[in-house]
């Protein structure tokens, strides 16, 4: 199990029923067992699996899922019909269960024992049969959910279960995500916007706006000793040039109100509980900060960075979507390897069949995904309301295959929309001094960036290395909103098809609703 998962748990329940006898229902008890110690110790699933019994009868199926909502620890439930499960039985409990399910169908047992199987191990061994019934029952009630079909000590079949563990955890923190937003929308954006009480009922997680003159009051708290610990924590971490480390330099006064400015809004966040945050920088503080050394001299993009790879979702410009799913992205991926980020679409580069487009933004992407030791550096930020010289970290991403995604309010849902995208190696901006990627959209740059205009997609995105469309398959199936996935085979006719398609579907479905 990961560390960072500890505290959740995955129900095992597992369908039966007293046809065949007691006897009958200690073998799939003990069966039941076993496979969840197998599939715990296995070291492939992030979050632990706890067995839960077999459910018998409706009474007992209502009264596990009634446990499994009302149990914090628990995230999701994963069902199983060792033998012939009827599936009527299981509408009441599936009615009480509003958190994520998994429908498991594997078998005890890999291969038929042809020279020894009889009847009773026929009515024992039946999950071809009650599988099925109990899916019958799933689409009937058109119950969200995911199927995993194959053997239980399948690596593959579980790294299935392990995709949809990471989601079903992301989707648990998701349900008490504060939000904050330090300023509001910038400059009329529409794309960035939506309905906050439509994303609190759907997602789950509050938005909250917070003035600056609120902040302050955490800012006028901040110790100059703390501030000092913090900036020498960035010398340590981060290469630098020599010279920035002498008091006596404007430089090193950049860095320090860099540092006091992190150090405010982690006292901010920690304080109101917020699991993400955006900025405006329109917005920061005491408008006469140079003569009263009362706010922020400009963006905080080092802080936003290094909040970021501690967890904290972000987005740009009052973009609250974004800071959520950026916070999501960086949940799911806890214990992976290559990392996360927010993103920006920031310029095209036109080379044939190496097109590509620059991600980047003023400051505020995340060290996670750089390539080598980012560098810390000062310079003009000439944008915004200030209009001063500030610190961030300066870096170009690795290289390699990752997925970017955002969501949009179309007005009457909200979409998904997920890009498969290939990095490739981007090059320093000596006169944009700023940390930067560069991908190629699959499955090439006019199809790809062609097919996310045309869904209304944001110009910023959640970006991750680690995670793949299986991970928004089932994001999108849990929170029950429309996907369109963007890759190798997608063609502009194709999509426009399924445009076309999708908005005559959700339009159909919330009038029968």
């Amino acid at each position: 199990m990961i560390k960072a998962f500890e505290n959740y748990e995955i129900w095992f329940v597992t369908g039966a029923q007293l046809l065949y006898g007691g006897d009958a229902v200690v073998a799939v008890d003990g069966h039941s067992s076993e496979m969840v110690a197998g599939m715990n110790a296995s070291g492939i699933l992030p979050v632990k699996v706890v067995y839960k019994g077999t459910a018998n009868s409706s009474q007992e199926v209502a009264d596990v899922m009634s446990a499994a909502e009302a149990d914090g620890k628990c995230i999701g439930v994963i069902t199983w019909m060792h033998t012939f499960s009827p599936a009527k039985m299981w509408i009441h409990g599936m009615q009480k269960l509003r958190k994520p399910l998994l429908h498991f169908h594997t078998q005890y047992n890999e291969e038929i024992p042809w020279d020894t199987m009889d009847m009773d191990f026929m009515n024992l061994n039946q999950s071809a049969h009650g599988d099925r019934e109990f899916g019958h029952i799933l689409a009937r009630m058109r119950k969200n959910h995911k199927t995993v079909v194959g053997y239980w000590k399948d690596p593959k079949v579980l790294a299935h279960i392990a995709v949809w563990q990471r989601v079903a955890a992301a989707w648990a923190d998701a349900q008490d995500m504060r939000i904050l937003r330090f300023g509001d929308q910038m400059n009329n954006v529409a794309v960035t916007d939506g309905d906050k009480v439509e994303a609190e009922i759907r997602f789950g997680y509050h938005v909250d706006y917070m003035p600056f003159s609120e902040v302050m009051t955490y800012f006028d708290k901040v110790e100059d000793k703390d501030v000092d610990e913090l900036v020498r924590v960035y010398f340590n971490e981060y290469d630098h040039a020599p010279e920035l480390e002498d008091k006596t330099t404007e430089a090193y006064r950049k860095v320090w109100n860099s540092a006091k400015a992190e150090l405010t809004l982690r006292a901010v966040l920690t304080d109101k509980g917020a699991k993400a945050f955006t900025t405006n920088f329109d917005d920061l503080g005491d408008v006469n900060v140079n003569e009263t050394g009362r706010g922020f001299d400009q963006i905080p993009g080092l802080a936003s960075q290094r909040l970021m790879a501690e967890g904290y979702g972000f987005g740009a410009e009052g973009d609250w979507k974004s800071a959520a799913l950026c916070r999501t992205v960086w949940f799911m991926g806890q214990g992976l390897p290559k990392g996360c980020s927010f993103l920006e679409d920031y310029t095209l580069h036109f080379n044939g069949e190496q097109s590509a487009i620059l991600q980047a933004h003023m400051l505020e992407i995340c060290p996670l995904i750089a390539d080598a030791k980012p560098k810390l550096e000062v310079h003009h930020l000439g944008i915004g309301v200030r209009k001063e010289q500030t610190a961030r970290l300066v870096f170009t991403s690795k290289t390699g295959d990752g997925v970017a995604a955002t969501v949009v309010d179309m007005g009457g849902r909200f979409r998904l929309i997920v890009n498969e995208v290939k990095c490739i190696q981007s090059k320093p901006l000596p006169k944009l001094p700023v940390a930067s990627a560069l991908w190629i959209p699959k499955p090439n740059f006019e199809v790809g960036a062609g097919a996310w205009i045309m869904a209304g997609g944001t110009h910023h995105s959640c970006f991750s290395y680690d995670l793949t469309p299986e991970y928004w398959e089932d994001y999108a199936e849990i929170a029950d909103i429309e996907m369109l996935l963007i890759n190798d085979e997608t063609t502009i006719p194709n999509f426009k098809r399924d445009l076309r398609i999708n908005e005559i579907y959700y339009m159909l479905n919330k009038a029968l609703k």
